[in-house]
Order: structure tokens, then C-alpha cells, then sequence
């Protein structure tokens, strides 16, 4: 699936929102030539789009200091070099209806938790780690994330799977719902993640080492064992 950049109102940094509510996704960048973006801040990571000069994109900073995060079109995070990036002053906004958005357990939270997990992304992975910001593991990603719209869930993914309404058909996956996976090794779920959209998903892996964005490929799906909203 095609990767495309961001594409959101533009307000100036520092300057009033007025009435309007609206949620800050990053910074305002210009590339200054042809860049990668990458599925992680790694050169060797799959391209997920290329960059024409001059192109506007919404940026934030990683904890890789050689590179930025990028907000695609579909809630995705992808990586691209400091260097081929010129800062401006602005904030990249989106406004939000605030109707609801806040009750606890509605859809538009789990939305909302959803978008916000993704500044997460870069976070290294840690077995039986807590904390969202220097390592965790992929049940304590989602319990927190979860936890951060008043939601409490167990701590194990195993465990997870078991709360909240079942989802029964891939069709009908919303986004901020969250994902349960297979470990044959273990002979149980052993994994988990939250629904992005589009087919794309936000986790905790050993394989990016941190918190990254994946597609639900034929191998995910084969897996994916259960799902609960």
C-alpha cells in the first residue's frame, strides 16, 4: 500500500487557536532534495515513499538525533534524514470535534489513543518494560496507551485478549482497536498491537526493537487471533 505524506492545516507557531479545537501533530519541514522516508531510522529500512525537492512534510524529532519522524497520510510514522530537511516555524494542526471525544470508553477515545500512540514510535523495545518513553514491551505499550483514555487493561497480551467486545471480521476493524496475535513457540497470544487504519497497525516488536508501525501482510494475518474493541 502507498505511503503519502500528511496533509493538514497550518497555523504559525505560538499564535491563538481561537475556538477551534485542534491537536498539534508535528512541525512544518521542507525537503531540500529528493529523501527517503523510511520505515524506521535506518537507511537499510524499507522506503516508504521518496520525497521530491521542496515537498512539504510534517516533522517531529526521534531519538535518533540523524533523523526526523514523518506523519503519513494513513497515521503512519516514517523516518527521514536531518539533513535533507529544512525547519519552519510553524506547527502542523488538525482540528478535532470535541463532541464525545473525551468519554471514556467511546470510540472517538480510542481514536484519539490511537493517533497518539503513534509519537511513540522509536521507543525501544523491553521485555517486561514500563515506561512509553525509554522502553516497553508490546502488552505494556497498549495497556498504557489505553490506560491514557482511562481504560485499564491486565498486563500480559494473553490476558488483554479476553476484555472488551470481540471483533469478529477483519472487515470490521476500527481504528484504536486492538490486535491479538498467535506465538506458536509459547502455544498462546503472545503478542499485540493497536489498529491504525488501512490495514497498518502500531506496536511494540522485537523485530523493529521498539515501537514501530507494520501492514497487516498475509503473514499477520494468519496469526492475528483475535481482536477486541
Amino acid at each position: 500500500m502507498k505511503h503519502s505524506i500528511l496533509l493538514v492545516s497550518v497555523s504559525l507557531a505560538g499564535s491563538a487557536w481561537g475556538q477551534e479545537s485542534k491537536v498539534v501533530l508535528g512541525r512544518l519541514g521542507q525537503t531540500t532534495a529528493e529523501a527517503a522516508i523510511y520505515a524506521a531510522p535506518n537507511g537499510a529500512a524499507k522506503v516508504y515513499y521518496r520525497a521530491k525537492p521542496f515537498e512539504y512534510i510534517c516533522v517531529n524529532f526521534s531519538p535518533n538525533p540523524n533523523y526526523l519522524k514523518v506523519t503519513m497520510s494513513n497515521g503512519a510514522q516514517g523516518f527521514i534524514t536531518a539533513p535533507s530537511v529544512a525547519m519552519l516555524p510553524y506547527q502542523v494542526t488538525q482540528a478535532v470535534n470535541n463532541r464525545g471525544a473525551r468519554s471514556l470508553g467511546s470510540q472517538s477515545s480510542r481514536s484519539g489513543a490511537a493517533r497518539w500512540s503513534l509519537n511513540f514510535v522509536g521507543t525501544p523495545y523491553k521485555w517486561g518494560g514500563n515506561d512509553i518513553n525509554s522502553g516497553i514491551d508490546c502488552s505494556g505499550f497498549v495497556k498504557k496507551v489505553y490506560g491514557a483514555i482511562g481504560i485499564h487493561l491486565p498486563r500480559t497480551a494473553a490476558e488483554q485478549a479476553l476484555v472488551g467486545q470481540p471483533i469478529r471480521n477483519y472487515e470490521d476493524l476500527a481504528q484504536g482497536d486492538r490486535l491479538y496475535f498467535w506465538e506458536s513457540k509459547r502455544g498462546k497470544i503472545g503478542h499485540t498491537g493497536i489498529y491504525l487504519g488501512n490495514g497498518y497497525f502500531v506496536h511494540s516488536s522485537v523485530g523493529h526493537r521498539g515501537v514501530n508501525t507494520d501492514y497487516l501482510t498475509p503473514k499477520w494475518q494468519r496469526i492475528l487471533v483475535a481482536a477486541r474493541r
